[in-house]
């Protein structure tokens, strides 16, 4: 950040700014007036952004596609297993699903995977071991759209690593912003903040950061949930190309239909692993049955 746009901060808010990586001097003219008010959550808010972002950083070489194999890996919050003994892989270049009932792990287990929880015991290895070859969508539920940013910045600051911590996104990385956004089909909304999207929108944004990583591997959770089936269709249709270019896809599901029609892999949870393998064998009634069963025992 430059110095002349830190004098124009009250120093409480300067002082949360300085320690935080930015996009350049352009981005805080915009949020400016958003900040001041912001006082001592600046750094927390602005960090979530651009630090962490809502996907792993996505400049991995890309000699091959990317697996994930958990062995024996366990997650414990407070004093109650979330997951318990997983093992198993997502093959490089596969497409699966990860279903199950409320509260069996799902999301839990695809953070692990990110890399964004440890297992308390037995272990995860990632091929490539680089974490940038993994991009991880969250949650819709997680995005604060009170952030005052447009979507074709948002978009950018996905990769803000390429570019630099102090400077804004290049011309190139805006090209390649533009684009994702076309392909999801928000070339008309690049210029408006992210708050004054729809639903369905907001879900089609977090595809185009996805696009602009151009990761081996992609992570998501419940990437379909309470959007309209025309956008439901649209963003199958980008992870089937994505998987047909060799990407390793693993997405959260509710949908059991669409599970079974658009991912040749699943993975049933209940804590544990039910089944795992070609969902035309293990995504059966009496799985789904066993599932249910298993959570009312835990």
């Amino acid at each position: 950040m430059s110095e002349r746009h830190s004098r124009q901060l009250p120093e409480s808010v300067g002082a949360a700014l300085r320690g935080v990586s930015s996009a350049g001097a352009a981005l805080w003219t915009s949020v400016e007036p958003r900040i001041r008010q912001w006082g001592a959550k600046a750094r927390t808010r602005l960090r979530h952004y651009l630090d962490e972002g809502y996907a792993l950083d996505g400049e991995a070489a890309r000699p091959a596609a990317a697996s994930i194999t958990f062995e024996g890996a366990t997650a414990i919050f407070g004093d109650a297993p979330a997951l318990r003994d997983i093992s198993g892989t997502f093959a490089a270049g596969s497409m699966s699903a990860v279903v199950g009932p409320n509260g069996a792990g799902k999301s839990t287990l695809l953070k692990l995977a990110a890399g964004l929880l440890q297992p308390r015991a037995g272990m995860i290895r990632r091929e490539p071991a680089d974490p940038r070859a993994i991009a991880f969508l969250p949650q819709r539920s997680e995005i604060d759209t009170a952030f005052p940013i447009t979507a074709l910045d948002f978009v950018a600051l996905g990769a803000w690593r390429r570019y630099g911590s102090l400077a804004t996104p290049n011309d190139d990385t805006r090209d390649s912003a533009r684009q994702a956004l076309a392909v999801v089909g928000l070339s008309d909304a690049a210029m408006r903040p992210i708050g004054e999207l729809s639903i369905g929108n907001l879900q089609r944004l977090l595809f185009a950061r996805l696009l602009l990583l151009d990761t081996r591997c992609l992570l998501l959770d419940e990437p379909f949930a309470a959007i309209d089936q025309a956008t439901a269709d649209d963003l199958l249709a980008v992870l089937r190309r994505w998987h047909g270019e060799g990407r390793t896809i693993v997405a959260v599901l509710h949908d059991l239909d669409q599970a079974r029609e658009a991912f040749p892999e699943c993975l049933v949870l209940a804590r544990r692993v039910m089944a795992w393998g070609p969902t035309r064998c293990v995504l059966t009634e009496q799985t789904l049955r066993d599932a249910r069963q298993a959570m009312q025992g835990n």
